[in-house]
């Protein structure tokens, strides 16, 4: 992380309470930057300084919880728990990590690194849902008590059916990839071309381990049998779940699709969820995820029906073998805000290369932990957090401190190197490049 966060206008959201809270924050954390990088700064001090910045959050959080009460805010509930998860679970799992580790500087950085990518990101994102200056990601979700029933409802079925004993891992799962999945999606309508839309993410590993368990065989890899066996699983799955929900009978079940990674998507890009949920299995990594529509996905996945079934299932599970033998070349990671160079990075590598493309740190956070890269290209510019503090996120975590990282950037200046030789980057690829030399430099660093 950088020496000091920069305050900028576009964090003001027009609310004078809020923007001077906010300002409040980054002064803090500023000054928490400064401790950390003094030598002789006893634990006392970190100690003293992040409470100080707990209490002022809190603070925070509880004055603008009243402020978007007082306007009459559509979105507060909503707003609120994605407070308490951050002061009742983000919190005190930093709190630990500090008190276990004496308040180390590794522990103390991201500390900081969590709280000021945090605080960004809601500022730009949540904070300004209030004013109407942007719109909130999650501002479909269903009240906690619901949440909590659907996640108890969820994990007793995979029990009941699969045999595995799950915990839930994200109640805010934004369709990152994990590993090599399979996206099963059913759809139902009402008379009046209401739908609703459930899709249950397998990872391959895991429907391997349970349904190829199930069906007494021994499977290295996804086929027809499992495939079909699957979908009729999956089927009394969210008919199970439907039970559950006042409106099912009102609801046919129109359409039945197996999505490409591509279309799954899309299909978030479209429209918020009620739930999107991710577990972890023991055996694999499962998502579930229900949202409503009116129109027609701009993106149509082919209907199966029965006169068809046998020829889409039968292409799905052989494109899917196809990209599960691609999943065996190196894989990289591009991180990049800009759709262009995304894109134009992926064409670049595809062809050698297995490509995971990501828009953000945070995504890139999420991208390594559910599915390692062997090398991430990151660009060091970025709104939110910037490369500097993902790639000191990255070394924090022992898990996956060891992946390489280059930085993918126009700026090579003293400064920006000096300021993150300490978090071990790689290397650095220059955007302004011939494509052909950032390929070469990277084929060279694999050949290494």
């Amino acid at each position: 992380m950088g020496n000091q966060l920069e305050w900028q206008d576009r964090f003001n959201i027009g609310v004078e309470l809020i923007d001077r809270e906010h300002r409040k924050l980054f002064s803090v954390i500023n000054k928490l930057l400064e401790f950390r990088n003094q030598d002789g700064k006893s634990q006392w001090v970190c100690q003293e300084g992040i409470k100080y910045f707990k209490e002022h959050a809190m603070k925070h959080f509880a004055e603008e919880e009243v402020y978007m009460a007082s306007i009459g805010y559509k979105e507060f509930d909503i707003h609120r728990r994605l407070h308490d998860n951050f002061r009742k679970k983000t919190l005190p799992v930093l709190e630990k990590e500090l008190e276990r580790t004496g308040y180390s500087e590794e522990a103390v950085s991201h500390f900081l690194g969590v709280c000021a990518g945090w605080l960004i990101g809601h500022t730009l994102t949540e904070d300004r849902a209030i004013t109407g200056k942007a719109m909130s990601k999650w501002q479909n979700l269903r009240p906690e008590e619901e949440q909590a029933v659907m996640r108890k409802l969820v994990i007793q079925l995979l029990g009941d059916l699969f045999q595995l004993d799950a915990r839930v891992i994200s109640e805010n799962y934004s369709g990152e990839k994990f590993g090599q999945g399979i996206y099963y999606r059913l759809i139902y309508s009402n008379e009046k071309k209401e739908r609703r839309e459930y899709i249950l993410v397998f990872e391959e590993n895991l429907l391997i381990r349970t349904t190829g368990k199930l069906l007494g065989g021994e499977f290295n890899q996804l086929n027809d049998l499992l495939m079909n066996t699957t979908r009729y699983l999956a089927r009394q799955f969210v008919e199970r779940i439907r039970e559950h929900m006042s409106e099912a009978e009102l609801f046919e079940l129109q359409d039945e699709n197996l999505l490409s990674y591509e279309q799954f998507q899309r299909v978030f890009e479209e429209r918020p969820p009620h739930y999107s949920l991710l577990f972890d299995t023991g055996v694999g990594y499962f998502a579930f995820c229900v949202a409503s529509f009116s129109k027609d996905p701009s993106q149509a996945a082919v209907s199966i029906k029965a006169e068809n079934a046998l020829e889409e299932v039968s292409k799905y599970v052989k494109q899917n073998n196809q990209s599960s033998h691609s999943n065996q070349q190196k894989k990289i990671l591009i991180v990049d805000d800009s759709d262009t160079m995304l894109y134009a990075m992926k064409n670049l590598f595809s062809k050698d290369y297995h490509v995971t493309l990501a828009k953000s740190g945070t995504a890139a956070i999420r991208c390594i932990t559910l599915n390692r890269p062997d090398l991430v290209l990151l660009d060091y510019e970025m709104p939110v957090c910037d490369g500097a503090q993902v790639l000191e996120m990255i070394r924090s975590e022992s898990e996956f401190s060891d992946v390489p990282v280059y930085f993918l950037t126009s700026r090579v200046d003293k400064e920006s190197v000096e300021k993150v030789i300490p978090l071990r980057p790689s290397g650095y690829l220059l955007k302004s490049q011939p494509p052909e030399e950032i390929k070469k430099n990277v084929d060279d660093f694999f050949k290494k």
